[in-house]
């Protein structure tokens, strides 16, 4: 195996190792999202776009030349002669199985580097999305927990509406009977004053009854007086 394509295979064996860590079960995604937020990765990203377009492309050229050896030597097999050199075919099919492999290491390399970088994309799309969830779990507990307490606002205010009708009502109610017996008070009042007047009026007929008596009582006395006062000069 010539350098590049034991280059090629060992890389291949390090991304199937990569792969295998990445999809441990007991690392979450979250905690992958932090390695990857590490200082040395962001200091790797503004190279890590040029090197995997750089890796795809050598990939590519190297899957090429795989495929074309790969053809290369499946059609020089009818044209063999066994008979006059026996060794070949034996090389013609070394090569052909060299060339194969590969062919294989070549494309499952590329396809794996593919996959890899799938999986890290994927990696941080599902931390992110945890993250976006427990942000909005908490928001809706944040809401539910205010909607629970206004809601207890809501049956307080209600029990005091309740209870001030009440207390209204009672108030209104003393209130009434306040009401109705002023009212009694002021009917006794005012058949008191009835009575009152009536009784004013009476003592004033009887008080002109009088005067009218007195009066006369007074003109008859005032009659007898001149009578008595004539008399008393006649007899002198």
């Amino acid at each position: 195996m010539t350098v590049q394509w034991m280059a090629v295979a060992f890389f291949l064996y390090a991304e199937v190792a990569i792969i295998l860590i990445l999809c441990i079960p007991f690392i979450s995604a979250q905690r992958w999202c932090l390695i990857f937020s590490w200082r040395v990765w962001s200091w790797l990203s503004s190279y890590w776009n040029k090197f995997f377009f750089a890796m795809v492309m050598a990939l590519i050229v190297l899957f090429i030349d795989a495929f074309r050896e790969v053809q290369k030597y499946s059609n020089l097999e009818p044209m063999l002669d066994t008979k006059a050199n026996p060794n070949l075919y034996d090389h013609v099919h070394m090569k052909l199985f060299r060339a194969q492999r590969n062919f294989y290491i070549c494309g499952f390399s590329l396809f794996l580097w593919l996959i890899m970088r799938r999986v890290v994309t994927l990696l941080n799309q599902v931390a992110a999305t945890l993250e976006d969830t427990t942000g909005l779990q908490a928001q809706a507990d944040k809401a539910l927990e205010t909607a629970k307490k206004q809601q207890g606002e809501n049956q307080e205010l209600k029990k005091a509406l309740l209870e001030g009708e009440k207390s209204t009502s009672s108030a209104k109610q003393q209130l009434r009977l306040e009401i109705e017996k002023m009212e009694s008070q002021l009917r006794v009042a005012e058949e008191a004053v009835r009575k009152s007047q009536a009784e004013v009026k009476a003592m004033t007929s009887q008080f002109k009854g009088l005067a009218q008596e007195y009066d006369r009582l007074l003109r008859e006395h005032n009659q007898l007086e001149n009578l008595y006062r004539s008399e008393d000069k006649k007899d002198q």
